[in-house]
């Protein structure tokens, strides 16, 4: 079973992707911040991160280039925000993401997003 870890400081937000994800037969885990994420990254496998931009104490983006820095194995990010400008979008990308989504996310899209990431047959 796929492992997917989400990082939002919004407890809602994250009951939200996580029901989405089970749903479709994913496990899931959650952190609060960056930092607790990299912990969490450092510590098991994932094989996808679903990652907000702006959180507390470590940002969507640091998070992302400390992880792309360290020595762990690599899989896809998708970086999900409220912010919609391009120059958001290339911030992500430039920080390590491999998507970018804007909330809210509809069900299909985080799914397809997901799936395609992971190299799974849509």
């Amino acid at each position: 079973m796929k492992r997917i870890l989400i990082v939002d400081d919004a407890a809602t937000v994250r009951m939200y992707h996580r029901n989405i994800l089970e749903s479709a037969g994913y496990s899931v885990d959650e952190a609060m911040n960056g930092i607790e994420a990299i912990e969490k990254a450092l510590q098991e496998a994932f094989d996808l991160y679903i990652v907000d931009v702006n959180m507390p104490k470590l940002d969507g983006y640091g998070f992302l280039r400390e992880l792309r820095g360290e020595n762990i194995s690599q899989v896809p990010a998708i970086m999900v925000s409220t912010e919609a400008a391009e120059n958001d979008q290339t911030a992500a990308y430039r920080a390590g993401a491999n998507g970018y989504l804007v909330k809210p996310v509809k069900p299909v899209q985080l799914l397809t997003h997901v799936r395609l990431l992971i190299g799974e047959t849509i």
